[in-house]
């Protein structure tokens, strides 16, 4: 008698995106039982200082108390009525308290759809079919800007400029590029730039480049848009491209104004959003702007309004100092890049800012035997070679030099022979 077939997974691979999911560490697979503050707590009740926050989506700490409460008494209302409520201008209020000249935002779930909609902005309001993208850029997984992503053939850009879906990708770093760009097209709508090229490794912008950038596509008549569904409300309580030489047109952002809860909005000028407004682009999502989600905004921005956000890149700026000692005195050169709250750690001294140079730094198995080792000391990060370290403004001091100890334990593991 053949033994019976094992049922099928209902969920496969056990999560709804592989770029959550954490490999087995000395054969135990990781489960979250739950999250509070800086802290995760596996199903084995171990307690792991949480490095990752959910890939940035949790600028406050997990379950920040006056998220959830506001949360819970959206839900005792009613979380889906479906029609207008004041809740949903409240919270459109707050994301452009801090925004500069951008004066109009629209809500919509997730931080792809929110480059969907930015980028059909800005095919209607230019009257333009093109949007030029960066290379090695993420900018969300729908397929009209799922090319070049890190590791793909195309972002190399070594041989025909791609074209797909009405995308193509320039250089990042690389203004000749992006020049010679508007030379060879006059249908340019838009170009879409992350302020930091977070998953290519928080590749800094050199000086100059973003204005750069801008000059050249109000020279040509084109937007830009900056995606910020990572960045955004980490230099304060507003999208960071403003304090970094950027005016965008149109901006994206997502994970930290939630708090973890599923929003995303797309912010603009008034210039931009006049198609919005007037009717001519299509906008649609039952759930875009809920009571509960825009709930989640209000309380994010205004815990956001009275957070000290110069302390949480100092602190993160001596995460990033203490690790880079820590290997050195293990023999183990190392260099960071990004901004104080979300930065990478490059095995090399020199960290890079072009992803040509990047590519050649990579070291998979190295950044994975190093997840490996912090997870067996309690803290937890990002496993790839591409990853990531946020902070959130739940981190304190003495999580801080926590985190140093584990790092320096760690390099002592991976020096050893």
């Amino acid at each position: 008698m053949n033994p019976p077939t094992p049922a099928p997974e209902a969920l496969p691979q056990g999560i709804s995106s592989s770029a959550r999911r954490l490999p087995d560490v000395d054969g135990r697979p990781f489960v979250v039982d739950s999250a509070a503050g800086a802290w995760i707590t596996d199903s084995d009740g171990r307690r792991h200082l949480d490095f990752a926050m959910a890939m940035g989506a949790t600028v406050l700490g997990h379950a920040h108390p006056a998220v959830v409460e506001a949360c819970a008494s959206a839900l005792q209302r009613g979380p889906m009525p479906g029609f207008t409520h004041a809740g949903e201008a409240a919270a459109a209020q707050a994301l452009v308290r801090h925004a500069g000249p951008l004066v109009h935002a629209t809500f919509v779930s997730t931080g792809s759809e929110a480059v969907h909609l930015a980028c059909r902005i800005a095919r209607r309001a230019t009257g333009r079919p093109l949007v030029v993208k960066i290379a090695a850029g993420y900018d969300g997984w729908y397929d009209d800007v799922a090319l070049g992503w890190t590791g793909s053939a195309e972002a190399d850009l070594t041989g025909a400029r791609p074209l797909a879906h009405g995308v193509t990708l320039v250089r990042w770093n690389d203004l000749a590029d992006l020049e010679a760009l508007f030379a060879e097209c006059d249908d340019i709508a838009a170009v879409l730039v992350e302020p930091v090229l977070a998953n290519a490794g928080c590749l800094m912008p050199e000086a100059g480049y973003l204005e750069g950038l801008q000059r050249l596509c109000r020279r040509h008549g084109a937007l830009v848009i900056a995606d910020e569904v990572l960045t955004g409300m980490r230099l304060h309580p507003g999208p960071s491209s403003l304090r970094m030489g950027l005016e965008p047109d149109l901006v994206t952002l997502g994970k930290a104004i939630g708090s973890g809860v599923p929003v995303a909005a797309v912010l603009g000028t008034a210039q931009a959003f006049e198609s919005v407004i007037d009717g001519r682009v299509a906008r649609a999502g039952t759930y875009h702007g809920n009571p509960l989600v825009t709930a989640a905004v209000l309380a994010t921005c205004e815990v956001l309004e009275s957070s000290d956000h110069t302390a949480l890149l100092q602190r993160g700026e001596r995460l990033a100092a203490g690790v880079r000692a820590t290997f050195a005195g293990a023999g183990v050169p190392v260099s960071t890049s990004g901004l104080g709250s979300v930065f990478s750690l490059w095995f090399a001294p020199q960290a890079p800012t072009r992803y040509e140079v990047a590519k050649t730094l990579l070291q998979p198995e190295r950044s994975l035997a190093l997840h490996a080792a912090l997870r067996r000391e309690g803290v937890l990060t990002m496993p790839g070679g591409w990853g990531r370290l946020f902070l959130s403004f739940a981190h304190t001091e003495a999580d801080m030099d926590f985190a140093v100890a584990a790092f320096g334990r760690a390099a002592g593991a991976l020096a050893a022979p």
